[in-house]
């Protein structure tokens, strides 16, 4: 008697059988850059370069996700305007995000993309569950901005000394001007 043959996961697809509890084997591991990418940049550099953009990204993603807690839980005398500009830099974080993420993978690297990886990275402080008052969540919102931009500004003179001037530009033109913007908007309200 023969043993039946094993589906493979492609035969159990085409086959309409559900797929669960698959299992692979990585192709990348995280934390490592492809080693031969024609793009005119070493791997090292490249290597150093995703390091720090992922760790803007867990930043930036944080902040985006920041701008959205606040425009649902806002209130007070300017909560429609406040809804209305948290939600619109929300948006604006959101472009960021998948652009530093498409950098990242773009050099041979793996972008962060789970919550909890982001939560275990990020360099900005977990704010409460609670709802604050808007110049609470401003001055939040505003001391975010202020972590990003200063390793920005330090991560893009690192991205030139490595010869990584997409990437310098990504982080001044991209990031620090969005960021520098939104800064300008909310600390418009607190003066």
């Amino acid at each position: 008697m023969k043993a039946p043959k094993k589906k493979t996961a492609a035969a159990a697809v085409a086959g309409g059988g559900a797929l669960l509890h698959h299992k692979a084997i990585a192709t990348q591991e995280f934390g490592t850059v492809r080693r031969t990418l024609p793009i005119a940049i070493d791997a090292d550099a490249r290597q150093r370069t995703v390091q720090l953009l992922n760790q803007v990204l867990a930043d930036t993603m944080t902040l985006r996700d920041l701008y959205k807690k606040h425009h649902w839980q806002v209130s007070g005398p300017a909560f429609y305007q406040l809804h209305l500009l948290f939600d619109k830099h929300f948006e604006e974080q959101s472009e960021l995000v998948d652009t530093l993420a498409e950098r990242i993978q773009t050099l041979g690297g793996i972008s962060l993309a789970m919550a909890h990886d982001v939560a275990e990275t990020t360099r900005i402080p977990r704010p409460p569950r609670d709802r604050e008052e808007a110049a609470v969540q401003i001055s939040r919102l505003l001391e975010a901005h202020q972590i990003i931009l200063t390793e920005c500004r330090e991560f893009a003179r690192q991205a030139s000394e490595d010869g990584d001037e997409g990437t310098n530009d990504l982080l001044i033109s991209d990031v620090v001007r969005t960021g520098e913007t939104q800064v300008w908007f909310l600390n418009e309200h607190v003066v």
